[in-house]
């Protein structure tokens, strides 16, 4: 990404005020991907961190010595940090739900492995009539792994 701040680093970021994801997104185990969330700057940067285990389904279900994460999975990931972005957005408006629309410009690099930490960052794009365009980079150990741009569409509760 030009013209981007420098990616952070997991030691760079004090994690002591995340949020819980649980509180948050509506996945449970076994999709839910992302393990604390904290919002940088409300409605427009949030962090995500995900620590990869060799027992999690996805690494269990793989035939290979050293399993990688899945590509999509951690983009997944990004779309559920992107809950952090949204919620400085919505003031507070309970009820609301984000869908996962659309990417583009996916990047795969590198796939993360068991024992590696995924950071997650997300920043706003535009938001406009309730549709987000977000920008997202994983990084492990500083390195890009993951780069997307999406789409969330945020709609009230249905009745």
């Amino acid at each position: 990404m030009r013209g981007a701040a420098p990616l952070p680093l997991i030691d760079d970021v004090d994690w002591t005020d995340a949020i819980d994801p649980l509180g948050v997104l509506a996945h449970r185990f076994p999709f839910l991907l992302v393990d604390r969330l904290r919002v940088v700057t409300p409605g427009r940067h949030a962090l995500g961190l995900k620590r990869v285990t060799g027992s999690e389904w996805f690494g269990v279900a793989s035939t290979a010595a050293n399993p990688a994460m899945p590509g999509l999975l951690v983009v997944e990931a990004l779309a559920q940090t992107s809950a952090g972005v949204l919620l400085g957005l919505l003031d507070g408006a309970s009820g609301a739900i984000g869908y996962f629309a659309s990417a583009h410009r996916v990047r795969f690099r590198t796939l993360p492995r068991a024992g590696d930490t995924l950071l997650l960052s997300v920043e706003l794009v535009w938001f406009r009539r309730g549709v987000a365009k977000l920008r997202g980079v994983a990084t492990v150990s500083g390195e890009v792994s993951v780069s997307a741009e999406f789409t969330a569409v945020v709609r009230g509760q249905a009745a």
